[in-house]
């Protein structure tokens, strides 16, 4: 009979193989990617990627309004400098003209003459001259003033000018980083599982142009312009004529119509009247995320039209197939 301490060795030994057969079994080495996981992390980074340039478009609008200001300012600021220029003359001038004509003393102050009618007609000039001067150096100080603070506005806004086009270059960089993240998790799929992934980013989406769309008014121009584009390729940034983004599609579409949108999802939100999502028709822009970065067109029948992402281009999709904020009515 063996010992009961060579009994425990070899049910350890036994326990130990059995465990090392199951590790091994459940992690094989040729473990396929799991696509579900791989398609929600293209779509992450897609969305990700359209947050950043939804970001790029906000910041260009604000430096385009800056840029506008700080020309505006230092317009100001020379005409400030020129009538600062002008009154310092002015100044001189009076400096020049109350001591022509006049004897000094010794040590250069003013002499009057010594005749008394002459000397009160000289002092009420003099005290005349000291006002209009006093005045005058007055009006230079205020002047002065306001031109530095003139100087002190374009310098704040040169500055924060300088931060938002390094924003646009951050959001840029950032945009581009996950696109490339996203391409590069598919170039690692083989070329049948990388089109399953693609296949399942286009589930519930269509290409296809409806016929039961009734746009009236300004509202089918816009319509009409969107669904046209069906099928044509998402790019970052884009706004035509046969490639676009969420808001580059929205922009030009609604421009059919004479109504200018800013490029920008965000931006386009307050361009309209809010309307709520039981009461929308076709051509509202409805807006998605929180904070806003994805736009879309209503067309009727819980559906929108919109430039999804770089997997599915422009398609219809449903009207909360994704995370709903909020409604305009543009025009």
């Amino acid at each position: 009979m063996p010992s009961a301490r060579l009994r425990l060795i070899a049910g350890l030994a036994s326990a130990t193989t059995v465990i090392g057969t199951i590790l091994i079994a459940g992690v094989p080495s040729n473990a396929e990617p799991d696509i579900d996981d791989v398609q929600a992390k293209v779509d992450r980074l897609f969305h990700e990627a359209e947050q950043a340039t939804e970001r790029h478009h906000d910041a260009q609008l604000r430096l385009t309004d800056l840029q506008a200001d700080l020309k505006d300012l230092r317009t100001d600021e020379r005409a400030q400098a020129v009538k600062v220029a002008d009154l310092q003359a002015e100044v001189d001038q009076s400096l020049a003209a109350q001591y022509e004509g006049q004897s000094l003393s010794a040590t250069g102050r003013l002499v009057l003459s010594d005749d008394p009618a002459a000397f009160l007609s000289e002092l009420t000039a003099l005290s005349a001259y000291n006002d209009f001067q006093s005045r005058t150096v007055d009006e230079l100080e205020r002047e002065q003033q306001t031109l530095e603070l003139r100087r002190e506005a374009t310098e704040e806004r040169a500055e924060e000018l300088a931060d938002v086009e390094e924003t646009l270059a951050d959001e840029k960089a950032t945009a581009d980083k996950k696109l490339a993240e996203a391409k590069d998790l598919l170039s690692d799929l083989k070329a049948e599982e990388a089109a399953r992934v693609a296949e399942a980013s286009r589930s519930g989406n269509s290409t296809r142009m409806p016929t039961d769309v009734k746009a009236t008014g300004s509202a089918a121009a816009v319509v009409k312009f969107a669904l046209s584009q069906l099928g044509d390729s998402y790019v970052y940034g884009a706004a035509g004529p046969s490639a676009w983004d969420c808001s580059g599609l929205t922009m030009m579409a609604w421009a059919q119509a004479g109504v200018g949108l800013p490029h920008s999802s965000r931006a386009q939100q307050g361009y309209g009247t809010p309307v709520s999502s039981d009461n929308l028709q076709p051509g509202d822009l409805v807006f998605y995320y929180s904070p806003v970065s994805h736009v879309g067109i209503y067309i009727g029948g819980g559906r929108i039209v919109h430039a999804a992402n770089p997997s599915t281009g422009v398609v219809i999709s449903g009207v909360f197939s994704m995370p709903y904020s909020g409604a305009v009515r543009p025009g």
